[in-house]
C-alpha cells in the first residue's frame, strides 16, 4: 500500500511518515514453499475461547503451549485441548516465580517515568521462548488467542522458509493490527498498512537469543538485532478478530512503545541502523511525530464519510495520546530506553546461557523441570 503524503523535514535531513513498512519484507506468495513441521504454537491466552488455537495445533500436528491469566485459567484451557484431541501444556503465568524471566532495565525505567505497559503480553512469551529452547523445539509459532487461521497450513509453510529467515508472520486478513491512533488515521481517510506481528509469527532458534520488552509493539523490539531486522519474511494469512481500539487509556499507553517503534523503523526504512537514534533524531522526530497527530485529528473532525457514532473516541483518543507524547515522551527518555534494551539483550542472552548450561534434558517436562515451574504445569 502506498504511503501517505506527510513529510517533515528535521535537522536537515527529510524523515518521511510511510503508510507501510513491508518493504522491509519478503513477501512469499502461499502454496509455492515446501512445507516443514512445526513444534509447539504458543498462545499467550487472556480468554476462555480456544477453538481456534486447538484447530491450528490439530491440522499442523504441533504441541499446544498456553500460557493463561485474566479470563482464562490452566485447568480450563487443558479440558478445552483435551475435548479437541491436542497434546498441550498450559500454565497460569500469574503464579510463576519471579527470576524466571529475567526483570529487564526498561521495565524498570518506565516503571520510574509511570510509562509501565501493564498487559502481561510479553512476559508469556518471553515464558514460551524459555519453554521452547530448553525443550529442544525449533520451529515455534506465536498465535493470539484471539486469531483465526483461515488455512492452518500457512503456518508449516513459514515454518518451511525458518532456514532462510530467522522469524515468518501471517499477513492480517482481518481487523488491522494497528495502535489507536494509526486505526483513526486510516479509518478518517489515511493509507496505512500493517506489519508483521507477534499475534501469528514462527521463529527458529535463532530469535530465541532476543526477548519481548515491556512496552507496546514489543514484537517489533523483538525482531530486532544491533544491524536491524533480522531477516523476516510474510505469508499466507491470519484473521485478526473485531474489538473496540477507542476504548478509555487504550491510545496513550500505547504511545510511548508506538513512538518508539515507529522511529527505530523509519531509520530502517532509510537504510539506518538503531544506533543512528540519537538524541538529535529523536528531538525531530518527536516533532513529526506530534504534527502527525495533529493532522490525525484534523482529518478525523473533516472526514465527511466517518461514521459519527465513532468520531468521539477518535478525537478523544488522538488528543490522549498527544497529550502523552508531549507531557511524558522526550528525546532523552527514547535513548535511555534504547540503552536500556541493548543492556536487556545482554541480560536475556546470559539468562537463556545459564540455563542452558544447568539444563539436563531436551523435552518440555525437563524443561518445566529446570525453570522451577514444574508444579504449575497442566497437561492435556
Amino acid at each position: 500500500m502506498a504511503g501517505d503524503e506527510l513529510t517533515v523535514t528535521t535537522a536537515g535531513s527529510p524523515w518521511e511518515r510511510r503508510g507501510t513498512r513491508r518493504r522491509l519484507l519478503a513477501e512469499v506468495e502461499a502454496g509455492t514453499v515446501p512445507q516443514a513441521d512445526l513444534d509447539a504454537i504458543v498462545v499467550p491466552n487472556g480468554r476462555s475461547d480456544l477453538v481456534h488455537a486447538c484447530a491450528a495445533a490439530r491440522e499442523t500436528d504441533a504441541t499446544l503451549l498456553l500460557l493463561c491469566s485474566h479470563n482464562s485459567d490452566a485447568a480450563k484451557a487443558v479440558r478445552a485441548a483435551t475435548e479437541a484431541g491436542v497434546r498441550a501444556f498450559a500454565i497460569d503465568t500469574g503464579h510463576v516465580p519471579a527470576g524466571v524471566v529475567p526483570e529487564f532495565a526498561t521495565t524498570r525505567l518506565l516503571a520510574a517515568q509511570d510509562l509501565l505497559h501493564h498487559p502481561d503480553t510479553s512476559f508469556k512469551r518471553n515464558l514460551g521462548l524459555l519453554v521452547a529452547d530448553l525443550s529442544g523445539w525449533a520451529r515455534v509459532a506465536f498465535l493470539d488467542d484471539d486469531i483465526r487461521l483461515p488455512r492452518p497450513a500457512d503456518l508449516r509453510e513459514a515454518a518451511g522458509l525458518l532456514d532462510r529467515y530467522a522469524a515468518v508472520g501471517l499477513a492480517n486478513a482481518g481487523m488491522p493490527d494497528n495502535s489507536v491512533v494509526y486505526h483513526a488515521y486510516r479509518e478518517s481517510g489515511g493509507q496505512q498498512d500493517t506489519f508483521v506481528g507477534g499475534g501469528a509469527l514462527v521463529v527458529g532458534r535463532r530469535c530465541f537469543s532476543s526477548f519481548f520488552p515491556d512496552v507496546y509493539n514489543e514484537d517489533w523490539f523483538f525482531l530486532l538485532d544491533d544491524a536491524g531486522l533480522r531477516p523476516t519474511a510474510l505469508i499466507g494469512s491470519a484473521h485478526q478478530s473485531v474489538y473496540d481500539p477507542y476504548e478509555p487509556g487504550r491510545a496513550e499507553s500505547e504511545e510511548l512503545g508506538d513512538t518508539l517503534a515507529e522511529g527505530l523503523y523509519g531509520l530502517l526504512d532509510r537504510g539506518l541502523r538503531p544506533a543512528d537514534a540519537t538524541d538529535e533524531y529523536w528531538a525531530g522526530f518527536l516533532e513529526s511525530r506530534r504534527e502527525f497527530i495533529r493532522t490525525a485529528l484534523r482529518q478525523v473532525h473533516a472526514a465527511a464519510r466517518l461514521d459519527l457514532a465513532k468520531r468521539p473516541g477518535m478525537i478523544e483518543s488522538l488528543r490522549s495520546a498527544l497529550r502523552r507524547n508531549e507531557e511524558k515522551v522526550t528525546a532523552v527518555l527514547c535513548t535511555g530506553f534504547l540503552q536500556a534494551w541493548h543492556t536487556d539483550r545482554a541480560t536475556w542472552q546470559a539468562h537463556v546461557a545459564e540455563l542452558r548450561e544447568r539444563h539436563a534434558g531436551r523435552d518440555a517436562d525437563e524443561a518445566f523441570h529446570t525453570l522451577g515451574i514444574d508444579r504449575l504445569v497442566r497437561r492435556s
